[in-house]
């Protein structure tokens, strides 16, 4: 009788947009031997034999990377090594090689200790039901394995042109560049050497310990030597990215932080004066004043779900030429291909400050202010956490609420918004607040622990 290969992995790694985990404690070497063979198996069964494979500058990416390039070639597909890299030149990899498909070895923004896989397949994002379905397929048992080929194709540099490419309004701006020690370090370097003005870059060297700041852009503590160096030079600028370089962040030349809301209503300008009307996408977490940004700029806002695939997802059913999240994620699909790179969006900030009379302080002083809270996330268990939203749009629709269920509930109220929704990553519900005034937030947050309570739902002070 035929041995099959087995295999069981920890229940916390398979998440809702990757896998994830914790190195030698939920994720081990063996698991991304068996996500090669499942991957494998998906893209026998889709027709294809070619996926890039590429690596972040983590400890522990090299070894994974062998371990699932052994398991994909087993599986019987060719893998193309396109090296170390920041996650977008893996996704550019998968267009430029003509491949389609692409797992990259990354632990993103998480702790040295962890690491996990982003993919691609067929050209789209593989998560939800995808990444779901890899665990009763080996735990099933594959059969003996092939034995795919493997190339070598270097693709940083390559990336680096690429990103350059739509460059085209050279400017003297003194711009500071924050790696936070993440993967971005050497491919920022290649590129603001082609780039005219004064780019002092903080953090370069690759260093998976992250030994300055954790590589988070989102949080504020992290952008502190960022917005020191900026003012301290005179700079016009700040660009941080986290550790895989798919999320930015930036402060203006007076160390203001423009969230990612902000960056996303500063990016539409360009846009929308090019594309008149055109849909624009944002998470259900964004500011209302960016939505009637949007609107009042003469494009189409849509609010849509938290999280990085299904926001690409979204943006290629509507051919939405930009998205972005709160999160730092932004997206172009306007000379380029639809997925979040950090580094591009620098470029193209640049490039657009560089086409206009208007500085960046401007831009932002021009933008309507609301006050609003941080995340609040409060432990809820993933048995739970669901239902909890269930229960509070029940209670909403009986109290004849103005509210959306795009992603949880996001309530009117008071002219401002207060939302709470289940993370798909962890065993928490995650809440936020806005409205246009101190005196009105206060109410706004009242409503919210009011049905809160009402609903049974466990919540800390805020």
């Amino acid at each position: 009788m035929t041995d099959l290969f087995k295999h069981e992995f920890h229940p916390t790694i398979l998440r809702e947009y990757d896998i994830r985990g914790i190195i030698d404690e939920t994720l081990f070497n063996e698991d991304a031997y068996a996500i090669g063979r499942a991957f494998a198996t998906f893209m026998i069964e889709a027709g294809d034999n070619k996926v890039c494979v590429g690596y972040d500058g983590r400890a522990s990416s090299p070894v994974l990377e062998k371990e699932l390039i052994n398991g994909l070639t087993d599986g019987g597909v060719d893998v193309i090594r396109v090296g170390m890299g920041p996650t977008p030149m893996l996704y550019y990899s998968t267009y430029k090689l003509e491949t389609q498909n692409g797992i990259m070895i990354t632990g993103s923004h998480n702790p040295p200790s962890h690491n996990g896989f982003k993919m691609i397949m067929n050209g789209k994002p593989f998560f939800g039901k995808d990444i779901q379905k890899m665990g009763p397929v080996v735990s099933n048992g594959l059969p003996p394995a092939n034995n795919g080929s493997v190339t070598e194709h270097p693709m940083l540099d390559k990336y680096v042109e690429r990103v350059l490419d739509d460059y085209v309004y050279p400017s003297e701006f003194t711009v500071v560049w924050d790696c936070g020690n993440g993967v971005t370090g050497e491919a920022l370097r290649k590129v603001v050497s082609k780039l005219p003005g004064r780019h002092i870059l903080l953090f370069d060297e690759i260093d998976s310990n992250f030994p300055n700041h954790h590589p988070d852009p989102t949080v504020e503590e992290n952008l502190q030597d960022l917005i020191r160096t900026v003012k301290g030079l005179d700079a016009d600028l700040g660009i941080a990215f986290d550790g895989d370089g798919d999320r930015i962040g930036a402060v203006d030349s007076r160390g203001n932080i423009i969230w990612g809301d902000q960056l996303l209503a500063i990016l539409s300008r360009e846009i929308l004066q090019k594309t008149p009307g055109a849909s624009i996408i944002a998470d259900v977490k964004a500011s209302k004043l960016l939505f009637d940004q949007i609107a009042n700029l003469g494009g189409s806002p849509v609010m849509w779900k938290t999280g990085h695939s299904l926001i690409k997802t979204k943006m290629a059913e509507l051919a939405s030429p930009l998205a972005g999240e709160m999160s730092g994620h932004i997206f172009y699909n306007d000379h380029y291909y639809g997925y979040d790179d950090a580094i591009y969006v620098g470029i193209r900030l640049l490039n657009m400050l560089g086409n206009c009379d208007d500085t960046l302080d401007e831009m932002l002083d021009n933008l309507p202010v609301a006050i609003n809270t941080p995340e609040i996330r409060f432990a809820c268990s993933d048995e739970e956490k669901f239902k909890a939203v269930e229960t509070l749009k029940s209670q909403l629709e009986e109290a004849g609420a103005d509210f959306s269920t795009v992603d949880g509930v996001r309530v009117n109220f008071e002219g401002g918004w207060w939302l709470l929704r289940a993370s798909n990553t962890q065993a928490v519900l995650v809440a936020r607040c806005e409205a246009p005034d101190e005196t009105r937030l206060e109410l706004v947050k009242a409503n919210l622990r009011s049905n809160l309570v009402q609903a049974g739902i466990d919540c800390p002070d805020f």
